[in-house]
């Protein structure tokens, strides 16, 4: 009787350590699965883009400011580099046509960046959705007429920003990696914030004058994407491969 006691002792200790393993290894593969959504989901909850799988995007806000401008796009230019997004308040592209036309010409994405530099999560449905379509308004007086791309001027956002995006065909665009280039840390500072880049980052940086920093340390950041990965568009981090999204409650 005692053998039979210890020999199903032991047999149940093995079942339920199979029975453990199995649970963790469902948990791992579901955990998995969770982590990156593809842009088009079933379900209805809004989501804001801020990571892919394959690539890199660079991505530039511009609000204010003429200065700034040209010598980022000289980089770019010197370096050969021809994807990159570029998020145009509509305010700004208003009154520096000039700019927007060298920023076209060099074949670079375009978004929007809102009309004003409002925080979306304090205005109305109304207000926020007339702020996007001015800036769109303008954007297409500056035959820039495709505009799919959103980034919240101040980066904040919620649930009815999304919605509202959304409705007006919009994918609003966020981001993995934050030079902190605005601040004007210093260069080494702003290469070492995105030194920290990996693949299927979308890196934020400034072309507006607040940013004066920036065009030095370009060359040492690019070098430093195309070590970890080739550099695309937010567009085209989109159409290939599955990017992850942020759920607001």
């Amino acid at each position: 009787m005692n053998f039979f006691v210890t020999v199903s002792g032991r047999r149940i200790k093995q079942g339920f350590l199979i029975v453990m393993i199995s649970f963790f290894t469902a948990l791992f593969y579901f955990s998995q699965s969770i982590v990156q959504f593809p842009v088009l989901s079933a379900k209805d909850e809004p989501k804001a883009i801020y990571k892919g799988e394959k690539g890199v995007a660079l991505t530039f806000n511009i609000g204010w400011g003429d200065i700034q401008a040209e010598p980022i796009l000289k980089v770019l230019e010197e370096k050969k580099v021809q994807s990159a997004t570029f998020f145009l308040s509509g305010a700004w592209a208003e009154r520096h046509p000039e700019v927007v036309e060298k920023i076209k010409e060099a074949g670079f994405e375009i978004g929007s960046l809102g009309y004003a530099y409002e925080d979306y999560t304090e205005l109305e449905d109304q207000q926020v959705r007339r702020d996007i379509d001015r800036s769109l308004e303008i954007l297409k007086k500056l035959d820039i007429k495709e505009v799919k791309l959103l980034r919240s001027p101040t980066g904040h956002f919620d649930k009815r920003t999304l919605k509202i995006a959304e409705d007006m065909g919009l994918t609003v665009v966020h981001w993995s990696l934050n030079s902190q280039d605005w601040k004007n840390p210093g260069v080494n500072a702003i290469i070492k914030n995105v030194s920290k880049v990996k693949k299927g980052d979308i890196i934020l940086m400034h072309a507006s004058d607040s940013a004066t920093q920036t065009a030095k340390a370009l060359p040492e950041v690019l070098a430093l994407i195309n070590k970890k990965d080739e550099m695309v568009t937010v567009s085209y981090m989109i159409a290939n491969g599955k990017v992850k999204t942020t759920l607001i409650p």
